[in-house]
């Protein structure tokens, strides 16, 4: 993910509501998945 320790502390802080898209998408592709983000009505 090429992120400093306080970088991964916030996104694994479920109280921190700042994460970005582009943070959810990098930490997925870390893990070798996708994100995907779908509204439905």
């Amino acid at each position: 993910m090429n992120t400093s320790r306080a970088a991964l502390k916030r996104l694994l802080d479920e109280t921190d509501t700042s994460l970005t898209l582009a943070t959810l998408a990098s930490a997925a592709a870390a893990l070798g998945k996708h994100f995907r983000l779908e509204l439905a009505a």
